[in-house]
């Protein structure tokens, strides 16, 4: 918006009076010849940013009908525009979901499985890719089983290293036991007790 200037019988020039929003008005200002009001001062603009808004946006010669977007025709095999890599990754991505499914299976059953009289096996008889604690496919339990399997495979970690320790003092490998391997040979009984019950309690 232009700013209305109003030159006296002087020669003088003024910005007129104008009204404020709230209805006040604001007085006239006098202003030097050559003035330029703030909001019309162009902004600066580098020679770089001048020779890019200048330059036309199509190459010489070429018509505006030859760069309509051609809609590119849907591969054979799968998502539209997607690179080889990216197929590639989808697939993976699927085959690694399907395998945790059959794992999930695969645990369920063998939890399902365990029964009273299968507490009585070693601890370490039921390591392999289907201890590992994967989610159920029930949400309603899952985290209750997912908890009970992680206390399981730490309880069984546990039992594997004192027996590991207890052959390592044995074969003479460990002269003089520590305290704390003394102590952790002593709480073999308590681990057992305690995979036990949860076993049961599966």
């Amino acid at each position: 918006m232009a700013t209305p200037y109003v030159t006296d019988e002087t020669g003088g020039k003024y910005i007129a009076s104008t009204q404020r929003p709230d209805g006040t008005w604001r007085k006239q200002r006098r202003v030097k010849e050559g003035y330029v009001p703030q909001e019309e001062v162009p902004v600066y603009e580098n020679k770089y940013v001048k020779f890019f808004k200048s330059k036309p946006e199509l190459p010489p010669g070429l018509s505006p009908e030859a760069t309509t977007p051609v809609t590119p025709s849907r591969p054979e095999g799968g998502e539209a525009g997607l690179s080889k890599t990216a197929k590639r990754n989808l697939k993976r991505k699927e085959k690694r979901r399907q395998q945790q499914e059959k794992d999930a299976e695969a645990l369920s059953r063998t939890l399902d499985k365990v029964s009273l009289g299968d507490t009585a096996q070693t601890p370490s008889a039921l390591h392999g890719p289907q201890a590992t604690p994967l989610a159920a496919s029930d949400p309603s339990d899952s985290a209750a089983t997912t908890e009970k399997a992680k206390k399981i495979k730490n309880l069984r970690k546990k039992l594997r290293q004192v027996e590991e320790l207890q052959q390592r003092i044995q074969a003479g490998e460990v002269s003089q036991p520590s305290r704390e391997q003394l102590e952790k040979l002593a709480r073999r009984r308590v681990l057992e007790e305690e995979l036990e019950d949860l076993e049961l309690g599966l």
